[in-house]
């Protein structure tokens, strides 16, 4: 089956992801992420059955490396995975994609209270490993303006501006006057006003840098810099370890002049911050009914859509359910991005039985498609028009 649109910014196409990534054109993607089968114990849905680890990276390896040619050389890939075969995609992943090109492996809290069944640990999480195709030229930004919240700047200005005050000396040691001597220079401060300058000024006082031990440092800013900015800095006396001094602080403002602010993302993913296996279940449910056991929660894809352009084009050749399709049709919503996504599923038969047989649908990929169709009915306000009848041609038409 060729591809079809699902909506404004979503297309889907069913069939043997290897096959389908075959006829992509190299480097047309910038953002791949994808939830591949755990080896939990059951047989794969892809052609290449087998059983055990061996059998896994066999059917893992040609798909991780056809989906490393249509990622563009500024792109960076993601891959949900569990403990059993979390140490096999790590090594798998360096192979293909290189050592150097590892960005993190992250820890994602989906069930806060842990499984219950079985014996052992009540496990809690989950890994998603990230990697740059060349992390000299890729494009993503680790962080996140979720993250920023007020109660990390507690001070208020006259102006009403939120702020904190962080040390203008740099903090590491590894910086000093020997490894950075333009950096080390005298300012001059009034404590009692709080005024900072690189020359001299009546009720000023000399001013160098120096950490607590009182041993020399450096600034973080240039002589240039404080004279363009400096009204975002103030001085104070401080209680060091060999008394009372004097020390420059910059005014960290809550929102900064020139763009939003944005955190670094940290390595674990907490399940109040993304959503859980839960949480995507009812969202999944709200949209399709309860047809799919263990869907992703858009929170997550949407937290990884954060880290790159507004305007990526996005592909996930395990698509399952049509998570990461849904949080792309939310991400534009909410903040008016251009992006694209293509999901690829096998057309996989549901279980004989569950709900998703029970209520018509045939494959997983029909619950991918509905899914995103029913996506870009709420979200993006697409027509009948667009979301069935252009794919019922198109479909006639690959027949």
């Amino acid at each position: 089956m060729g591809r079809v649109s699902t909506g404004p910014c979503n297309s889907f196409t069913e069939g043997d992801n290897l096959a389908v990534l075959a006829g992509l054109p190299a480097a047309s993607y910038d953002l791949i992420y994808i939830d591949p089968p755990y080896n939990t114990g059951s047989a794969f849905a892809y052609r290449d059955r087998f059983a055990g680890h061996q059998a896994w990276t066999a059917m893992m390896r040609p798909r991780l490396e056809a989906g490393r040619r249509v990622l563009a050389d500024t792109g960076a890939v993601f891959v949900s995975i569990d403990d059993h075969e979390a140490a096999h995609l790590r090594l798998l992943m360096d192979e293909i994609y290189g050592e150097q090109a590892f960005l993190a492996q992250i820890v994602v809290n989906l069930n806060p209270k842990g499984r219950q069944l079985g014996s052992g640990f009540a496990t809690s999480h989950e890994y998603l490993l990230a990697y740059a195709k060349d992390p000299r030229k890729c494009v993503l930004d680790a962080s996140s303006a979720d993250l920023v919240v007020e109660a990390d700047f507690p001070l208020v200005a006259e102006d009403g501006r939120r702020y904190r005050r962080l040390p203008l000396r740099n903090t590491n040691k590894k910086f000093n006057p020997l490894t950075a001597p333009t950096l080390h220079f005298a300012i001059w401060g009034d404590p009692d006003t709080g005024e900072v300058r690189t020359t001299p000024f009546p009720g000023a006082v000399e001013i160098k840098p120096v950490f607590g031990d009182g041993s020399p440092a450096v600034w973080r800013w240039s002589r240039p810099r404080i004279d363009e900015r400096p009204d975002d800095l103030v001085c104070r006396r401080v209680r060091g370890v060999a008394g009372d001094r004097i020390d420059v602080f910059q005014r960290d403002w809550r929102h900064p002049t020139g763009g939003a602010r944005r955190k670094k993302l940290r390595t674990i993913w907490l399940a109040e911050e993304i959503g859980s296996t839960d949480t995507a279940v009812a969202e999944l449910k709200d949209v399709l009914g309860h047809v799919f056991e263990s869907p992703k929660p858009t929170g997550l894809v949407r937290r990884i859509l954060d880290t790159m352009p507004d305007d990526v084009r996005v592909l996930d050749y395990f698509a399952g359910s049509g998570t990461t399709g849904h949080a792309v049709a939310l991400a534009n919503a909410a903040d008016g991005g251009r992006r694209t996504c293509l999901s690829i599923n096998l057309a996989e038969p549901v279980r004989a039985g569950s709900n998703a047989d029970l209520a018509g649908y045939r494959t997983v990929a029909d619950i991918t498609r509905a899914r995103l169709q029913a996506v870009a009915a709420r979200v993006e306000g697409a027509t009948y028009a667009e979301l069935v009848e252009a794919p019922r041609q198109a479909r006639r038409a690959d027949s």
